[in-house]
């Protein structure tokens, strides 16, 4: 009896220190071997990296930073709980979409996708490009995988400005946390925000905000409504922004920044309407 006791907290405890995240970062010629870090002077490696850029997940959802001159967020959403970023490498056939996985539903376009970051100069959105240098990293701990996207060199009020984005995801936990630094020291007016299309709802706090709706995305296999939030600390910001296609939060100057994103889709048992997901964020 004690051997089953022992045994069945050994198991217990297994099953607690699982981490149910992962990582991933390979070139497109070359899938069997991952990386840790990749980096590129013209700041421009989207066609020569798969899924364009490093990679993470959780359970329920992949992020993805563009590692090109939009430095933005994207999301890979899934119908069921699980990994599946190393077997599907993002774009998973049509036939394993209709057997359960998730697919590439969102879509970026030119905006900061969900979370992604740029500056703000006083008087306009400022891209992370032009750089001398764009390094991409990934790791993991016991319970997290992250990404790093560092942006050298970019142009920033008369001065040039290194840029660090970070995007870590959590075991057992639904979002994520977004991280921006400068890495230089100097204070900057950072840029983040989620993107919409027509016909999106919204749902806006104190300090969040949700969107759900029908990315027109031509990827996957069907067109799917899913859901993206995310949440903010409103004494971080100065000005809220809508250009019609995303909303903007412009923050105060500063070094660092930190946000939640959050992802989810009709197709889930879970977070699947809109309600559902701000009831989520309000909890």
């Amino acid at each position: 009896m004690k051997v089953s006791i022992i045994t069945a907290l050994l198991i217990g405890s297994t099953c607690l220190a699982q981490n149910n995240t992962d990582t991933s970062l390979y070139m497109k010629s070359d899938k069997i071997t991952y990386l840790t870090d990749i980096g590129s002077e013209t700041g421009d490696l989207y066609k020569t990296i798969g899924h364009h850029g490093p990679a993470v997940e959780n359970e329920w959802m992949a992020l993805r930073i563009y590692f090109s001159d939009k430095v933005a967020i994207d999301v890979y959403n899934k119908a069921k709980a699980g990994l599946e970023l190393k077997k599907a490498s993002w774009y998973p056939t049509p036939e394993q979409q209709k057997e359960g996985w998730g697919a590439d539903y969102y879509k970026v376009a030119s905006t900061v996708g969900l979370g992604g970051v740029k500056l703000w100069d006083g008087e306009k959105v400022v891209p992370l490009n032009p750089v001398t240098n764009r390094l991409a990293r990934v790791g993991k701990t016991e319970t997290t995988s992250w990404m790093e996207m560092i942006s050298r060199g970019v142009p920033y009020k008369g001065k040039k400005v290194d840029i660090l984005v970070r995007v870590t995801v959590f075991s057992g936990k639904r979002e994520a946390k977004v991280e921006a630094e400068s890495l230089t020291g100097e204070k900057v007016q950072f840029v983040t925000g989620i993107n919409y299309f027509k016909d999106f709802g919204t749902k806006k706090g104190a300090n969040y905000i949700a969107v759900w709706g029908k990315h027109p995305e031509d990827v996957a296999a069907e067109i799917v409504e899913i859901g993206a939030a995310i949440m903010y600390n409103p004494k971080d910001y100065v000005k809220n922004d809508d250009d019609g296609t995303q909303y903007l939060l412009i923050s105060k100057p500063t070094k660092k920044l930190a946000t939640k994103i959050i992802s989810s889709s009709a197709k889930e048992q879970e977070l699947n309407t809109l309600d559902k997901l701000e009831a989520y964020i309000k909890k």
